[in-house]
């Protein structure tokens, strides 16, 4: 770097423009994630010339300022930001740290709810002021809009009752009230918000507090400033952090209930873990965790810089929103016919992968979200989760951006797409036997994981047999023959070439062409459950597969069943019998059966008399990732030793099997007192049932 005194000045003024935006308009300009990039880059200049960290750098201030409109408020103990943490190798130096000025310390974690901090004032238990952080020192006065979050005390309760006190909290839009919120906007014709954190704080900031009043608000109590007891008995817990939240709940603030107090970095990785993998099932939105030196004594010893305290530390999660260009609007026809638009955006990267396209679901969903050809959007990625647009920036529009309207006829074959059924929001190409973007997609679901497996029956093969006249349908799979594949071009070699010393000549079949012919001959012994998820019955996946398959055990069966008996199985019901039923009655959907049948695909089990049904009338749920077992084989244990493989934990279920990374599930068994076995006692009870773990 040549300069860094300019690029010092040019990242003060974009990230003080992005913090303008975000803490006094509420209407942010980039994501969280792009604003720690520019805020890294700008800490780590200061490290290196140290003269550049004057008291105005975005780096050493707290907030924003005092938006017009609103009374300054002096806070009585300062509201400070805090340090951030973006890796497990960040926790550790910082717990580091901690012992070496004070020794191994336990730490209170807790989600960093992602929201408007606020400090409430309450004199002799009552209510008296609403304060938002504003730039650390003073904020602005809200009180009347405070005032209208349902669940927020207007006096405290309990026997420990403080003279002063300041209440430390995050003001917040659950999820799905953010959701509702929008809806109605785009109702009235009026445009959505980005993300539930900016309509929070625009709500708390509305000069009319009746407009506040409409905005379903909510509020966590997490900490606490200014304290005089006065004439009352100081509450036992206030010693710790974790007993601040014993405190504020005595005192009748809504709390959090996902704190925990642990020891040791391996711990504190394990609640970080556990928590990022349930994030999307907490009520408010996250972004990260806080950690806390659990000993209040040793917080104050420890001390604070000019901005943030030296005893906690927000670990951010891996970035899951970040904003980009919404290029354009196309749709893809799927193997049901479904008609799903997605978005085609400027390349960028969202939790660990660039990102191009993203799903938009339906032109329902493009309408509710609001969104426009050349928007600012918000993307979102939730670990293997499809990408999904959020919604849009707004504030960002140019007036250049235009609306799209979903396509009246199939883009593969033409036909007027159509509602399968009165009220769906889904269109659908009705031309399932001959629409090319269907059959390929059925022909390519065949090969995947959770069908038969075929590791070379992938889209770009299933798209090479359709285009060559190989395959008319799916039909023919099972009886492709060698000389068929001549006729595909991708399984032709198209020059010389020399492969573990064999020689092989323009014009032979490739490698991949005999290992297709050798996975379908594997295929055709496969377990009936997968042959029938292979035929992409509308509604029937994997689940319902294997309960028919454990049910009647061959396909004729299935066939000679009427819709009674089919929805009286467990895991089907009325809506997957009534759609197996029609499906059968299509005279080229029962070709695919026969023809398969012909080729030699197995189309009944042969229960494997040798097994003992150790399981018979239990329900088991298995989570987490199990070493001795995949996800599809932990599900044949079970079945085939006659018990229920269940996908949720309920009062039902029996035993629930955990493996690492075990989740909510874990949490929920706990709660519900189901049994909980590790892999060892899983293995116990499938040779000897419940006797076994005696």
């Amino acid at each position: 770097m040549t300069d860094p005194r300019a690029r010092h000045q040019e990242l003060v003024q974009e990230i003080e423009a992005h913090r303008h935006a975000y803490y006094e308009l509420a209407a942010p300009t980039v994501s969280d994630a792009e604003y720690d990039v520019l805020e890294r880059e700008l800490r780590d200049l200061e490290a290196q010339w140290p003269e550049l960290a004057t008291p105005e750098s975005p780096t050493q201030k707290v907030g924003g300022a005092v938006a017009q409109g609103f009374a300054s408020v002096r806070h009585r103990e300062r509201m400070m930001s805090l340090d951030n943490a973006f890796s497990i190798e960040d926790v550790e130096a910082w717990l580091a740290r901690v012992e070496k000025d004070a020794g191994e310390q336990p730490v209170v974690c807790e989600p960093k709810i992602d929201g408007l901090s606020i400090s409430l004032t309450y004199e002799d238990g009552t209510l008296v002021r609403g304060v938002t952080r504003g730039d650390g020192t003073t904020g602005e006065d809200v009180t009347a809009n405070v005032r209208t979050i349902a669940g927020l005390p207007e006096s405290l309760s309990g026997d420990h009752v403080p003279a002063l006190v300041e209440v430390r909290g995050e003001v917040y839009l659950p999820v799905a009230a953010f959701e509702e919120l929008n809806a109605r906007l785009l109702e009235e014709g009026k445009a959505p918000y980005a993300n539930p954190r900016n309509t929070a704080a625009g709500s708390l900031r509305q000069k009319d507090a009746a407009v506040t009043a409409t905005r379903p608000l909510a509020l966590t109590a997490y900490a606490l400033g200014a304290l005089e007891w006065g004439d009352a008995t100081p509450h036992p817990a206030i010693g710790t952090q974790h007993g601040i939240y014993d405190v504020l709940a005595s005192w009748g603030l809504p709390v959090t209930a996902h704190a925990r107090r642990v020891n040791g970095v391996a711990e504190v990785e394990a609640y970080l873990r556990d928590l990022e993998s349930r994030r999307h099932d907490l009520v408010h939105e996250i972004d990260g965790a806080v950690l806390k030196v659990d000993d209040r004594a040793v917080q104050g010893a420890l001390g604070s810089t000019s901005r943030a305290p030296r005893w906690a530390i927000a670990y951010k999660f891996p970035p899951e929103e970040v904003h980009t260009t919404l290029e354009d609007i196309r749709v893809d026809v799927g193997r049901t016919g479904r008609v799903t638009p997605y978005g085609v955006m400027t390349p960028v990267l969202v939790a660990g992968s660039t990102v191009t396209f993203a799903t938009l679901h339906n032109a329902h969903e493009v309408k509710r979200k609001g969104v426009l050809i050349g928007d600012t959007v918000v993307l979102r990625k939730a670990g293997d989760v499809i990408p999904e647009i959020v919604g849009p920036v707004v504030a960002a529009r140019t007036g250049a951006e235009r609306e799209w309207t979903m396509p009246a006829d199939c883009p593969s074959c033409g036909t007027p797409l159509a509602e399968q059924k009165e009220g769906d929001k889904d269109l659908r190409c009705p031309n399932s036997e001959s629409c090319p973007a269907q059959i390929v997609d059925r022909i390519a679901f065949i090969g995947s994981r959770g069908a038969f497996d075929i590791e070379v029956l992938g889209e770009k093969a299933a798209a090479a047999l359709v285009e060559s006249g190989v395959l008319a349908n799916e039909a023919g799979l099972f009886a492709l023959t060698a000389e068929d594949l001549r006729n595909v071009p991708l399984f032709v070699l198209e020059k010389d070439s020399k492969i573990k010393g064999v020689v092989r000549q323009a014009g032979d079949l490739s490698a991949n062409a005999q290992k297709l012919l050798d996975n379908l001959a594997a295929a055709r012994s496969q377990a009936l459950w997968r042959v029938i998820v292979s035929l992409s019955i509308r509604h029937v996946g994997p689940t319902a597969s294997r309960a028919l398959a454990t049910e009647f055990g061959s396909m004729d069966a299935i066939r000679a069943a009427s819709e009674e008996e089919l929805a009286a199985v467990d895991g089907v019901g009325p809506v997957i019998a009534e759609s197996v039923l029609q499906w059968f009655t299509v005279p080229w959907h029962a070709e695919i059966v026969e023809r398969w049948a012909a080729a030699g695909v197995r189309m009944a089990d042969e229960r494997d008399e040798t097994i003992e049904r150790t399981l018979e009338g239990l329900t088991i749920v298995a989570t987490g990732s199990l070493e001795g077992f995949t996800r599809d084989s932990v599900k044949e244990a079970i079945i085939s030793r006659g018990g229920k493989a269940a996908g949720s934990v309920s009062k039902n279920t029996d035993y629930v099997v955990l493996g690492a990374n075990a989740g909510s599930k874990a949490a929920k068994a706990e709660a519900l007192g189901v049994p909980m076995l590790d892999e060892a006692q899983f293995v116990m009870l499938l040779e000897g049932g419940p006797a076994g773990l005696s």
